[in-house]
């Protein structure tokens, strides 16, 4: 059945953590339905469970087969899991790692069989998800090699400012071998496209930070911004990129430079994460750029100490529904300009 509005596939993450009280918290507000038809891929009686260890009585979702069954106006739910599953609130379980993948794996399937437009990925702890199936360091690893996509980046967005990072889930000490310049490259113009098609900048700034405390001063305090990171920005820049750095990490946040640039590339997971986490810990979202498909999910993790207490915050993950709904509108766009490049279009459409 096809429908006008954005079918959104929403994963149900980690059972015991607080992915089922934000997903109903944003899902409770009736204007959602005005921009999708929200479908979660989890369990009805897991879902019943959250809902009254949070005292929320004024809430119920709309039991499909599959997608095509979404009711347009109510929050939909698809069993794909035991229903029988022990929930064990704050407490990681391999059970529930299970049946985060079991939950990931049919909404990935679906989202590539075109049943759902978007998808949302409720937070998963990495450890107990671990199985044959699920080898990742992350969802971003794992939606890499099953869209098959070549290069892929975790893009960190909020009101501010717009971060992704060149390596991601990998030990510290790896960070410097696993640079490479052509490995920069890439990343930039992954970022440098999504903001063209998914965030309808016409031609973007990118900053670009370096690896060692002050950019090497010179080469006093390491060797890789002269060696790899400012040979990969001429490059960039060779292929009409406007990328820009190498900038020391701490001034440039500390000046606010972001400001003036459309989005930061940073060389590591944390030298990215803490100042966007330190501005917006409860509203980023995490956007994984480079695929054809689109999947956003919230910034923060499983928060168990949080876990049936009712002190979550929906505000993160309800912005990451709006971004992916947001980001396909705009891809939508895009396409439709560069299919009739000759067709008069109304900016304010877009």
């Amino acid at each position: 059945m096809k429908h006008d509005k954005i079918v959104l596939g929403i994963t149900q993450g980690d059972i015991n953590s607080i992915s089922y009280e934000v997903i109903i918290k944003s899902l409770m507000d009736n204007r959602l339905f005005d921009n999708c038809i929200p479908v979660v891929y989890g369990s009805a009686k897991v879902a019943a469970y959250h809902r009254k260890a949070l005292n929320i009585d004024n809430f119920s979702f709309n039991n499909v087969r599959n997608a095509d069954e979404a009711n347009q106006k109510r929050a939909n739910i698809i069993n794909c899991i035991d229903e029988n599953i022990r929930v064990e609130l704050g407490k990681p379980t391999d059970i529930a790692g299970e049946a985060a993948i079991a939950a990931l794996e049919m909404a990935t399937d679906d989202l590539i069989n075109g049943k759902i437009d978007v998808l949302v990925t409720g937070p998963i702890n990495k450890q107990t998800a671990q199985s044959d199936k699920f080898k990742f360091p992350g969802h971003t690893e794992y939606l890499q090699e099953k869209f098959r996509a070549d290069d892929v980046l975790m893009l960190l967005i909020n009101d501010f400012f717009k971060i992704g990072v060149v390596t991601g889930h990998i030990p510290i000490n790896e960070v410097s071998k696993s640079l490479s310049k052509e490995g920069i490259v890439s990343k930039i113009e992954v970022l440098n496209q999504s903001l063209i098609t998914d965030f309808r900048v016409r031609k973007p700034r990118i900053a670009v930070l370096g690896l060692n405390p002050h950019a090497s001063d010179n080469g006093l305090i390491g060797s890789e911004e002269a060696e790899i990171i400012m040979p990969a920005i001429e490059e960039a820049r060779e292929k009409n990129i406007l990328a820009f750095g190498p900038f020391p990490a701490d001034g440039f946040f500390g000046a606010a430079s972001y400001m003036k640039f459309d989005a930061v590339l940073g060389m590591y997971h944390d030298q990215g994460l803490i100042p966007f986490k330190s501005m917006s810990y409860d509203g980023g979202v995490n956007y994984t750029a480079g695929m054809d498909f689109i999947r956003t999910s919230p910034s923060h993790g499983t928060a168990f100490e949080l876990a049936g207490q009712n002190e979550a915050s929906p505000d993160s993950f309800r912005k990451a529904i709006y971004a992916a709904c947001d980001i396909f509108r705009a891809r939508k766009g895009f396409d439709e300009i560069t299919s009739d490049p000759l067709k008069s279009y109304d900016i304010s459409e877009l």
